[in-house]
């Protein structure tokens, strides 16, 4: 399968908690940290949870 790198852009302070755990599920807890990860469903849909912080990376 391809890798995605997801890039934390926007803080998480103010967010609900279950995107902060989304967050932290994808291995970003740190502003502005890239994660490699596998382009599956489940991370996909990780990423639209918390589409509004982060950015995917090319």
């Amino acid at each position: 399968m391809a890798t995605i790198k997801i890039k934390q852009v926007k803080s998480r302070i103010g967010a609900p908690t279950d995107q902060k755990r989304t967050l932290d599920a994808l291995g970003l807890r740190k502003l502005n940290r890239v994660v490699e990860h596998e382009s599956t469903p489940a991370i996909l849909g990780m990423v639209r949870k918390v589409k509004h912080l982060v950015t995917i990376v090319e």
